[in-house]
């Protein structure tokens, strides 16, 4: 393990299986893009697909190979997917069609000449990305316990600097927003149907963890009183 400060005693990290970990689903997330954009495109002559994946994908390498090195007790939370809340679980069940369908049906779109998103529209979607993408990053700096999971770990304190004390959920901003955006960036108006859900499938997973950090979190609940909004400042 790298001797780090932001790595404490309680992480206990298996390197060898966390370095595994990450080049398996490294590796498998290009390959998955790839047969959700360019098979129902029947084509690779795609560039909208070829732009979303140059603007993601150099980004994530850096964060993970950043993070690996730096806080691997970080990139471990980023690695959970076995929700213990049931109520989470079934959230996360239901939002699965609808982000299915949101990444598959642009290529369909492609193929089809269903919509045809302008270029420049498509350019401007990407730079938002990017853009959520560095709140991801930013968030990542100042929260190591931001885990996929909903979850509170023995030694884990609320934070509430940075995007923090903005809105209580910044890292679930840069996500919606991702996703939202994405049917544009790959090219079609159509895609944005199916990832209109997200933003309730959002709406009750925030709802449900903030009951749960509330209950299991000492100061989320005083947290709550000071940071008045969830998502976006000024609307809710």
């Amino acid at each position: 393990m790298p001797e780090n400060s932001n790595i404490s005693p309680g992480d206990q990290i298996d390197m060898a299986r966390l370095k595994k970990m990450v080049a398996v689903r490294f590796l498998l997330v290009p390959i998955i893009m790839g047969l959700l954009f360019f098979w129902p495109a029947g084509t690779f002559r795609y560039w909208q697909a070829w732009l979303y994946m140059t603007t993601l994908f150099p980004p994530m390498l850096s964060f993970v190979i950043y993070y690996l090195k730096k806080d691997p007790g970080l990139l471990e939370r980023r690695m959970r997917t076995k929700e213990k809340e049931r109520k989470q679980k079934w959230i996360i069940g239901l939002s699965l069609p609808a982000f299915i369908a949101t990444f598959l049906l642009p290529g369909f779109d492609r193929r089809y000449g269903w919509s045809a998103v302008p270029p420049f529209v498509v350019i401007i979607a990407d730079v938002i990305i990017l853009v959520a993408y560095g709140l991801f990053v930013l968030v990542m700096r100042e929260n190591r316990y931001a885990s996929r999971v909903i979850e509170v770990e023995e030694d884990q304190k609320v934070i509430s600097t940075g995007p923090y004390a903005v809105v209580r959920h910044p890292l679930y901003l840069a996500g919606l927003t991702i996703y939202l955006l994405s049917p544009l960036a790959l090219g079609s108006f159509w895609a944005v149907l199916p990832a209109l859900p997200l933003l309730f499938i959002y709406v009750a997973r925030i709802r449900n963890e903030e009951k749960v950090l509330a209950e299991k979190l000492p100061g989320y609940q005083e947290y709550l009183q000071r940071v008045r909004f969830r998502l976006i400042p000024g609307i809710w």
